[in-house]
């Protein structure tokens, strides 16, 4: 599986092992939990670490779980270096249309994002990691509520990040093959922030417009409007949406709505992109007003900030990478996700890496995360496993490439410059 040298220690699950991921992954599919309700699918893990004889704790974390490796006797000391390995907990609110035979027990609660697999993968990996002498500690972070948003900062706020020096993570992606890993360095998740838009005009009878300020009809021209932002006002070469995912107004069919509500999320790549989107966006919402008589009002919620791997640990897991599935596995993301992750806020404390593992399959029907119909090629749990494992030894091999950042992890990034900003 790799091409590296034979005398170097590499992770390659045996069967045993799979299977237990593998079962791991489908128990934890079939019981889904939403954001911060991941109270049986903590219980499993903290379960399955006892079968490790991996201490953990809970208290104070919610619904997520931390678990130690620690170094053997003669490397433990204060000095030692800590590196954690993370995985998200929980699922989402969709009803599951796969068929499979371990399909979500809980109408409308299904795993459509691979957290499942990445939950199998960290234990799978902690059960390698703990069968060897490690030159530090290694910190498993279960963390609850990715998709929510909430769960790493609240970890951080916790204490659950203490004495960590450098981090790293996967994301199952079915854009790439089962045995590529794509790992390297800069932006490759987007900032996400979030939109509502009131727009008050004056309701009455749908038979008399004229006596009227059709919300409604302010709301559809704005929803349009919006849509010229990015085709029309920002740099091509910066990926960049505008949504509007609600909409909502009206009470009757024959009555003209007094009222109507946008909701929507900007997907920026760049700080002075992100601004602009902004700035255009206030000022299409306060053009409403003169134009059409009508009271207009835009909040702003900041999302997520963008996941920035540093380049030091962005090496150590190409290098990981290149190990576990050879120089052909290791690909590059080509473009960044307008996704977001809350692994972000990790990568503000310390460097660290997100990496994606591939689990695209010919025989699986193409369809995206967060769909009904997604499922994932489970070999790509072995992968995964033995990469988190990899890196982790990698890291702790080499302290010294990433602890001389680890007071500024984004000392060395450097955003690119705008060109054309005659918008």
């Amino acid at each position: 599986m790799s091409d590296t040298n034979p005398d170097q220690l590499q992770f390659q699950p045996d069967s045993k092992l799979i299977e237990w991921m593998r079962d791991i992954r489908r128990t934890i599919h079939q019981y889904p939990e939403l954001a911060n309700e991941e109270h049986r699918t903590q219980k499993f893990i903290c379960e399955k670490l006892g079968e490790l004889n991996i201490p953990f704790r809970t208290k104070g974390i919610h619904t997520g779980v931390i678990a130690t490796i620690e170094p053997s006797a003669s490397n433990d000391s204060k000095e030692t270096p800590c590196i954690a390995l993370r995985a998200d907990l929980d699922a989402l609110p969709v009803d599951e249309k796969t068929g499979l035979s371990f399909a979500s027990k809980f109408p409308g609660l299904m795993h459509a994002c691979g957290h499942d697999g990445h939950v199998a993968m960290l234990l799978g990996a902690a059960a390698m990691l703990q069968q060897i002498e490690l030159p530090g500690r290694v910190t498993l972070l279960f963390q609850p509520a990715e998709e929510s948003g909430e769960g790493a900062l609240a970890m951080i706020e916790d204490g659950a990040f203490a004495g960590v020096q450098a981090i790293f993570a996967g994301h199952i992606d079915r854009h790439f093959s089962v045995g590529q890993i794509a790992a390297e360095p800069g932006l490759i998740c987007a900032y996400t922030d979030k939109f509502k838009i009131r727009i008050c005009g004056r309701g009455g009878h749908a038979a008399r417009p004229h006596e009227t300020i059709d919300a409604i009809v302010v709301a559809s021209l704005l929803v349009m409007s919006i849509q010229t932002l990015v085709s029309r006002e920002i740099n091509p070469s910066y990926p960049t949406v505008v949504s509007v995912g609600r909409f909502s107004g009206g009470s009757a069919y024959n009555v003209i709505a007094e009222e109507a509500i946008l909701e929507g999320t900007i997907r920026a790549t760049h700080p002075e992109v992100r601004a602009q989107i902004i700035d255009g966006l206030e000022r299409m919402v306060r053009a409403m007003d003169g134009l059409y008589n009508a009271k207009t009002s835009i909040h702003f919620l900041n999302g997520l900030p963008p996941v920035i791997n540093h380049p030091v640990t962005a090496r150590l897991a190409r290098k990981a990478a290149k190990m576990i599935v050879g120089q052909k596995g290791v690909v590059k993301q080509r473009h960044p996700s307008l996704g977001g992750e809350d692994f972000a806020y990790f990568l503000q404390k310390v460097p660290g890496c997100l990496v994606r593992f591939g689990a695209g399959h010919p025989d699986l029907p193409n369809t995206p995360a967060h769909s009904p119909y997604f499922d994932f090629d489970e070999g790509v749990l072995p992968i995964g496993a033995a990469f988190l494992a990899q890196v982790a030894l990698e890291a702790l091999q080499q302290k010294d490439t990433f602890t001389a950042h680890a007071d500024n992890p984004s000392d060395t990034i450097i955003w690119p410059e705008l060109h054309n900003k005659e918008n």
